[in-house]
């Protein structure tokens, strides 16, 4: 009996998963800071080619080394991840300038032909003015979010270190008073 009991907790428990995160499933936790390179270097994320909205292949380590780097996949079906935008306007506005570098990457399976026009044409309110998405956007898909260990559902960031440490993981819904904090300790 006890052990029917287990796993009937443990299956109510896996199922709210996906309501919790945000969108597309997995705990809305922060942690995991795993996946760091050793100090000074690249990490191995960083070293794989991406393509950018302009159709150009790019990595990570060709245009952010030696920067804080905050990498965001995010969609634009994905409310949580709509509503993150106006904070990394405003920490691109704030921070670039110290050394920050804010990195959307858009997993819509529709690729350019969604994201495009999305960045091209929306504007969110960041502080009293309506403003565009200022920060670089590259577009994933499942290799491009395997070079980075996998995610299990959007929004999902990860925040570098000038050395390339991975500092933080984070799974759904930023919490912007916190990443606040440990972006400007970064810088």
């Amino acid at each position: 009996m006890r052990k029917k009991l287990v796993g009937f907790a443990l299956s109510a428990v896996l199922a709210l998963l996906p309501a919790l995160a945000g969108c597309g499933g997995g705990p809305n936790a922060s942690g995991g800071e795993g996946a760091s390179a050793a100090p000074g270097a690249v990490p191995a994320e960083f070293n794989k080619e991406i393509t950018a909205l302009d159709g150009t292949k790019t990595t990570l380590a060709q245009k952010y080394a030696g920067k804080v780097v905050l990498v965001n996949f995010w969609a634009t079906w994905c409310e949580p991840c709509r509503g993150e935008i106006p904070w990394f306007i405003d920490f691109q506005k704030k921070y670039a300038d110290r050394g920050l570098a804010i990195v959307g990457i858009a997993m819509d399976e529709e690729g350019k032909r969604k994201v495009e026009p999305y960045v091209t044409n929306e504007r969110f309110e960041v502080n009293g003015a309506q403003e565009p998405m200022n920060y670089d956007i590259l577009l994933g898909n499942d290799s491009v979010a395997e070079q980075f260990g996998g995610i299990i559902g959007m929004p999902t960031s990860y925040l570098y270190a000038r050395d390339g440490r991975r500092v933080k993981t984070m799974i759904g819904l930023v919490n912007q008073a916190d990443l606040t904090k440990m972006i400007e300790s970064l810088l």
